[in-house]
């Protein structure tokens, strides 16, 4: 009797110290190693867009740095008549508004039409520079969530192509919830990159409007500043 009880609280014991599975917890590394060769690409992609918002972020912060006595020195300079110091000081400040000014002092003395149109097409030609990149990256915001839906549809495909060679005619659900697992990922990815690149490209937009406003508040003021009486 006594041996059996002992029996009885050895099995209680054993069972009380038998370990629970450890669950494997979901990441995005995990979810990318399922993904296959679409995940490669999309991260590609997001490599290649992180490049190209960093990049483009340098520049506009360099074409917004300006001196605030910039315009105020050009001013002083034309109305003495110091036409070479007005053009170095455009040169060695080195930015969108200074070459579009620089553009316009050489053009002074010609008819006012003329010397707004050499600053219009030298700001154009600036802003096609400031928006370098943006069709990239406004590519990759459209793309990146195809290519995670035409990831989706591959690894349906073959889950179900799986399922019909199954001579048994018996279907494992962990062999279909995984492959639906594996579908799923590509377009989890191709989310991801598609909506970070589509709220980058949208700030670099605003970020060039800005630029853009100031080019063309620059350009107002030197051309009052040659519409002032001598």
């Amino acid at each position: 009797m006594f041996l059996q009880i002992d029996t009885l609280d050895a099995m209680v014991e054993n069972l009380a110290v038998v370990e629970e599975p450890v669950q494997e917890s979901i990441n995005l590394w995990t979810m990318a190693a399922y993904g296959g060769w679409i995940m490669i690409i999309l991260a590609l992609l997001l490599a290649w867009g992180v490049y190209i918002f960093i990049e483009r972020m340098v520049v506009l912060k360099s074409a917004t740095k300006e001196d605030t006595s910039f315009m105020d020195r050009i001013h002083d300079y034309i109305h003495e008549g110091k036409m070479d110091s007005a053009v170095n000081l455009c040169k060695q400040t080195d930015t969108p508004a200074s070459r579009m000014i620089e553009k316009g002092i050489s053009r002074i003395g010609r008819p006012m039409q003329d010397v707004q149109v050499a600053i219009e097409n030298v700001g154009n030609l600036e802003v096609g520079k400031l928006e370098k990149g943006l069709v990239i990256m406004a590519t990759i915001a459209a793309g990146a969530p195809m290519l995670g839906f035409l990831g989706t549809v591959l690894g349906m495909v073959q889950t179900f192509f799986n399922m019909a060679q199954n001579a048994s005619g018996v279907i494992e659900m962990s062999a279909l919830s995984e492959g639906m697992y594996q579908a799923m990922v590509t377009t989890i990815g191709g989310l991801i990159v598609g909506i970070l690149a589509m709220f980058a490209y949208n700030f670099l937009v605003a970020r060039i409007d800005r630029v853009v406003r100031g080019l063309e508040s620059r350009t107002l003021e030197f051309m009052d500043l040659l519409n002032e009486p001598a």
